[in-house]
């Protein structure tokens, strides 16, 4: 692990090629995890009906139960890029050091919590039963893997922190390669079915958290930081990532919410929704990807006590926000129709998405300003704020949607609930971002 100092931008497009460097990098990376899940699926969906639908319930189960603590990569990337400005890279590399010991500590409370309830958790998601005996099945190897992905979430803020995304998009196209070849020779060349597939995904995991761990510990090893976790350290993580898991648990909500009313509009609906969250879900990564740079870049300008290319640097990113958002926009308008088909044969079906499609088209310039200052916010250190006003959101979508439920709104006027909480969320990131109150410099917060 190579640090180095960025040399601070002076001038527009300087940040924005600084800002490029990092984003597109981060992008190709945030493709892994959906990649893996596709993967599985694919491989597994030869098998059978019963055996791919209860694949979709422990991988609906897992990814609830790692999502959760992406603050592990947030909270990190934000306090090692501020070490890195101010010129501290024994304090980073330590910094990371403790957010790792972090999420191995996370991940073990997980594993040992999780392996003796994944019967009973699959029972209350509402497995059919057919389909219960797969998922856990393969519930039960795969929180095997959680440990590892909690230090992947980890090590990657490290990496990020140190303004380097292309070691996690090697690493993550490397698992992903590792991953894929694993379950087809587990699933199908050794006969172990469902099991086969949960333990392709926990060995390629692992893989990829020993890869961070060895780019991790050469860098202890030459900066002279030890590699013992230090309890206060550690505590410190944990207190900062308590805000930003607030947010995620809010944002967690507002999604059982939204698909909670969808099924209770019928199956026409629900159907369509959930076609229309893959879009959307596809269409935040690369708004995603701007606001990780944001993160390491506004932390580290805040460390290096740079006022003015702090603020210079989030207004070239949200201008990077609202193009980026019009152009994918723009991409989804065009290519919705073209795509439809792929999704669903049923005419009723692609009838109720189109219209669907043209709400999410319009709410993407909103939600790449949102991201992004959102990203400026979390590399600022501004978790606690975050939090409230993420609080404030989840309280009126809630609203919205049971409005929209007890009126028969329809579909459509579910995802305009979905664009109002986008825009709630604009309103309360601007005035923050406009107040000036996230400018606070130093090596920490």
């Amino acid at each position: 692990m190579t640090v180095r100092t960025p040399v601070v931008p002076d001038s527009p497009r300087g940040h924005d090629r600084e800002i490029l460097a990092l984003a597109l990098p981060a992008f190709g990376a945030l493709l892994a995890q959906p990649l893996f899940v596709m993967v599985d699926t694919a491989v597994v969906g030869r098998l059978g009906t019963q055996q791919l639908a209860g694949l979709g319930v422990a991988t609906a189960l897992l990814m609830s139960g790692v999502n959760i603590f992406v603050f592990l990569a947030y909270a990190t990337t934000a306090a090692v890029a501020r070490r890195i400005g101010a010129d501290d890279v024994p304090g980073a590399v330590r910094q990371g050091v403790d957010g790792i010991w972090l999420a191995l500590a996370l991940g073990g409370t997980v594993l040992l919590a999780g392996f003796p309830a994944a019967g009973r958790l699959v029972d209350a998601f509402g497995a059919s039963v057919p389909a219960a005996p797969y998922a856990t099945s393969y519930l039960r190897v795969a929180v095997f893997g959680i440990p590892a992905m909690l230090v992947v979430l980890a090590s990657t803020g490290v990496l990020r922190g140190l303004q380097d995304t292309r070691t996690p998009l090697r690493v993550a196209v490397g698992g992903f390669g590792a991953n894929a070849v694993l379950n087809v020779a587990l699933v199908h060349g050794a006969g172990l079915g469902v099991s086969g597939s949960a333990w392709g995904t926990v060995i390629a995991q692992w893989g990829m958290a020993a890869a961070y761990l060895l780019v991790v510990v050469r860098g202890a090893r030459r900066h002279g930081v030890s590699l013992r976790p230090d309890l206060a350290g550690v505590g410190r993580g944990a207190r900062a990532g308590v805000p930003l898991l607030v947010r995620t648990l809010s944002l967690r909500a507002m999604a059982v919410v939204t698909t909670a009313v969808a099924a209770r509009l019928g199956d026409t609906d629900l159907a369509a929704h959930q076609i229309a969250l893959s879009f959307w879900s596809l269409l935040a990564f690369g708004l995603d990807a701007i606001a990780i740079a944001g993160q390491a870049i506004i932390g580290r300008h805040l460390g290096s006590g740079d006022r003015n290319a702090a603020r210079e640097a989030c207004r070239r990113m949200v201008r990077w926000g609202v193009s980026s958002g019009v152009v994918l926009g723009l991409l989804l308008v065009a290519a919705g129709p073209l795509l439809l088909p792929l999704f669903t044969s049923d005419p009723e079906v692609r009838r109720t998405l189109f219209p669907v499609l043209l709400v999410i088209a319009c709410c993407q310039p909103l939600s790449g300003v949102v991201f992004v200052l959102d990203g400026v916010l979390m590399g600022a250190g501004d978790g606690p704020y975050l939090a409230g006003a993420m609080l404030v959101t989840l309280v009126v979508f809630v609203s919205a949607a049971l409005a929209v439920l007890a009126h028969d709104g329809g579909l459509v006027a579910l995802w305009w609930a979905m664009t109002l909480m986008i825009g709630v969320r604009l309103v309360t990131l601007w005035f923050r971002a406009r107040s000036g109150r996230w400018i606070v410099t130093g090596g920490t917060r």
